[in-house]
């Protein structure tokens, strides 16, 4: 027999390694959560490790430790004697100080049982290879009996111990495993997107690796055991294998294991957060320590007015592009000012790099502001004061920005009449996987449906898959995941839809929330106005934009679909990219539900979703690729479709929130010729139809005027949608007019007319009256087309009351409660 079975690991167990994919920032983050929560130490002696030899022999062999079947039993009392007899002749006064002192804990996988073996076989034991194998289960009893606990590294080699987790819960603590299972069953069930991809044993077994090497039971876990686990799981598996070996904190924060004060998301501990200044600097192992502390003391001054992502691309650009660059290629330079030949050839080997431009006017201005400060604080900065090497028209942007314009111009006018389509493909998308998923959900597991002219068979599944539907088309076998296709296709629509009414950022959909909604109410009449609340992003600038009929529908859908069973919107936890922090919980409204939480839909996936929206189209562009969309070409072609149809630019910029009116203009694609002719025009109009004295402040009659023309707006049939101090040119004949937006309430008085139409129509026809019958015949058909406009808006999802939420969701201890996890 091999003297060791098996391999064998060593790790040093450092509790803050590898939680962050930032070693510097992991590293400090990792330690301020052990400062928080601290893991429990294990005690060097406790009642159950101090029984005698004997008493634990006999304890082990009773219920509810005893095996359940009769084979095993023997077994089990010949592998616990030999175990007991091995460890018996350590040193030691307890079993777990003799446990540490015969080196098995060291050994690690199954090199222990080598140990016990060699010490059986020696001591005359004839049976020790034949026991061989059933030492583990020794072991493993005497674990669950808290009569051992080996260490973390110990218990999470591979083969070391096999079934803990089923042990633990039949013998430690069976009412918490049970419950715990019970959560995990609930979950999957109700996954809407896909299944953990860990299984339910494996969760159980983490949890059950922390009692065993700590003690206690399942409610004793503290945050700071699971943080100790967690740096050994990391120094085994991986980055990779680590975040997905973490879904057993996300279940015992579930269960309300942890106290109010707990990270929320297992996320928090594999993010990198901020980096200071001198680390982002000291990464590019600057060997002039002057100018490492001049760009250290620069980047300190610039970053109360950057964000995080900006700073460490500002530290880059300067400490490796610019100063590491030259310390490579000049040795020994140890001074700002650069000798003309260094400069040149800095510069060429800059612009040669993706960016090269933005590095060469980040440096103009690192040099340009200390000539700017020194006149302000002369002791600090004067002695750096040295020529620029960077002239101004080394970085003239002209020609970049003139390419760049050509080029979103033309991709905008690509797709900007390629937009219906996109619209209508992803409604139909929408519509399709909805009704695919509810009919494979009524059939049964291997019967045949039809869904959106497609003809399935729900698939078969050998085991649990959570709750998503599978099925696959009869004749080629290959299977489909119905759930999931439900889900893009849903969320596709959702970011085109709120993308192309809003023209907002991708960011800032990523932000919306149920408090984005604002109702304004009007001071004569008290009708309320929908408004959604875009919150500061790139501009830092907060704007409000008035909710269509269109938009709300879509943003009821989306309500309805995230809600819990209480009708309230979950809070999430979201991470700022920008400046790696964590945020506060909301309840945004571009989430999902995976795993044990709620998680943001992040920026990424939403951009997957939009670049696959037309692959199955065939639509390409100009060169002959498939024609994709990205969330910005949303927002420029909003932008295009509301200057070229009479918007003014200032109030696109308002709406699109731009600092400067020169981006609204450069977003839209429009040719010179189109902005003079329109610019006349508009002109024309102005002196035609407003005369000098309205450019005036209103007077109080002419304001509640203007407010009256919304009163004056309700007619029988609904409300009339025609502008201000116009007339109406249907001539008051609003069944005719396309500006009437029928009431559903009126849907009785529609159908009487619409009967009323066809008795009139049947009557002139049978008078000869055919002038007549023409014109009611103009007349039902526009009947028709509102009775159909309230039908289209009958199948849309239950809408709901898009009010000011309930900010209580979000203060307090509530955050962290059990009902929003």
């Amino acid at each position: 027999m091999s003297s060791v079975r098996g391999r064998q690991r060593r790790v040093e167990l450092r509790p803050a390694a590898g939680i962050g994919s930032s070693r510097t920032a992991g590293d400090r983050e990792a330690q301020a959560l052990l400062r928080r929560f601290p893991p429990r130490s294990v005690t060097a002696t406790w009642p159950d490790t101090r029984q005698p030899q004997q008493e634990v022999l006999d304890r082990l062999l009773a219920p509810p430790f005893a095996p359940n079947h009769s084979g095993g039993r023997s077994y089990r009392r010949r592998a616990l004697t030999g175990v007991l007899a091995w460890l018996a002749a350590q040193p030691g006064d307890t079993w777990q100080q003799r446990w540490m002192a015969s080196g098995a804990d060291a050994a690690g996988n199954v090199a222990w049982r080598d140990l016990s073996v060699s010490w059986l076989r020696t001591e005359g034991g004839g049976f020790a290879d034949a026991l061989y194998w059933h030492l583990g289960g020794a072991v493993r009893v005497m674990i669950c009996a808290d009569v051992l606990r080996p260490s973390l590294v110990w218990l999470t080699t591979p083969a070391t111990v096999r079934c803990l987790a089923k042990e633990m819960a039949r013998t430690r603590d069976p009412d918490a495993f049970l419950e715990l299972g019970a959560l995990i069953d609930a979950d999957e069930q109700r996954q809407a997107m896909r299944a953990a991809p860990l299984t339910k044993q494996q969760v159980l077994c983490r949890i059950a690796t922390i009692v065993a090497a700590k003690g206690g039971t399942v409610g004793d876990i503290t945050v700071g055991d699971c943080l100790e686990l967690i740096s050994v799981i990391a120094t085994d598996n991986g980055d990779r294998r680590r975040r997905n070996s973490l879904h057993f904190y996300q279940v015992l924060y579930a269960l309300g294991v942890f106290p109010a004060d707990a990270p929320v998301t297992v996320r928090q501990f594999y993010t990198h957060g901020q980096l200071t200044v001198e680390e982002l600097i000291d990464r590019y192992e600057i060997t002039c320590t002057p100018v490492r502390n001049l760009l250290v003391d620069y980047l300190r001054e610039r970053q109360t007015r950057l964000d995080h992502s900006s700073l460490r691309h500002l530290a880059y650009q300067l400490g490796r592009l610019f100063w590491k660059d030259l310390e490579v290629h000049h040795p020994g330079i140890d001074r700002l000012k650069l000798p003309p030949k260094v400069a040149a050839a800095w510069k060429q080997r800059v612009l040669e790099l993706r960016g090269g431009l933005n590095c060469l006017t980040a440096v103009r201005a690192f040099y340009l502001d200390i000539a700017h400060w020194a006149l302000e604080d002369p002791a600090r900065w004067a002695r750096w004061v040295v020529p620029c090497p960077i002239r101004h028209e080394d970085t003239s942007h002209a020609k970049e920005r003139q390419h760049r314009k050509s080029r979103m111009d033309q991709r905008t006018r690509e797709r900007l009449p390629v937009l219906p389509v996109l619209v209508a493909a992803v409604d139909r998308e929408r519509k399709e996987t909805a009704e695919r998923l509810a009919a494979a959900q009524a059939a049964a597991p291997g019967e045949v449906f039809f869904a959106a002219g497609q003809r399935l068979q729900r698939s078969i599944l050998h085991r649990t898959s959570g709750a998503r539907i599978w099925a696959h088309g009869p004749g080629t076998g290959q299977r489909r995941d119905l759930t999931l296709e439900e889900h893009r296709g849903f969320w596709t629509w959702a970011a085109v839809e709120v993308l192309r009414h809003t023209g907002i950022r991708l960011e800032e959909l990523t932000e919306l929330s149920h408090h984005s909604f604002v109702q304004y109410s009007l001071p004569t009449t008290a009708e309320l106005v929908p408004l959604l609340h875009i919150a500061p992003s790139k501009t830092d600038v907060e704007r409000l934009l008035v909710i269509d009929p269109e938009l709300a529908d879509v943003l009821s859908a989306i309500v309805c679909r995230i809600r819990d069973d209480n009708g309230a919107v979950p809070l999430v936890v979201a991470y700022d990219r920008q400046e790696r922090l964590w945020k506060p919980p909301m309840p945004l409204l571009f989430q999902r539900r995976l795993r044990q939480e709620n998680r943001p839909i992040p920026e990424s996936a939403i951009r997957d979703l939009l670049k696959g929206a037309l692959t199955q189209r065939g639509v390409t562009d100009a060169s002959g690729k498939p024609l994709a969309f990205a969330p910005h070409d949303l927002r420029r072609i909003f932008v295009t479709d509301a200057v070229m149809n009479g918007m003014p630019p200032h109030i696109a910029q308002l709406v699109c929130g731009h600092k400067n009116i020169n981006t609204t203009m450069g977003y839209k694609a429009i040719y010179p010729e189109e902005v003079i002719n329109g610019h006349r025009a508009f002109i024309a109009r102005r002196r035609g139809l407003r005369p000098s004295d309205e450019y005036r402040v209103p007077t109080d009659e002419e304001w509640d005027e203007f407010l009256g023309h919304f009163e004056r707006r309700k007619v029988a049939l609904g409300t009339c949608g025609r502008a201000f101090a116009t007339p109406c040119i249907h001539e008051h004949s609003c069944l005719r007019c396309p500006l009437l937006r029928p009431d559903p309430a009126q849907r009785p008085r529609l159908i009487e007319i619409h009967d009323n139409l066809l008795t009139r129509i049947a009557e002139a026809e049978r008078e000869g009256w055919l002038g007549e019958v023409e014109g009611l015949q103009v007349s039902l058909a526009a009947a028709r087309q509102k009775l159909a406009q309230l039908e289209e808006r009958a199948t849309h999802a239950t809408t709901i009351n898009l009010g000011i939420p309930d900010f209580s969701q979000v203060t307090g201890r509530d955050i962290t409660s059990k009902e929003h996890p």
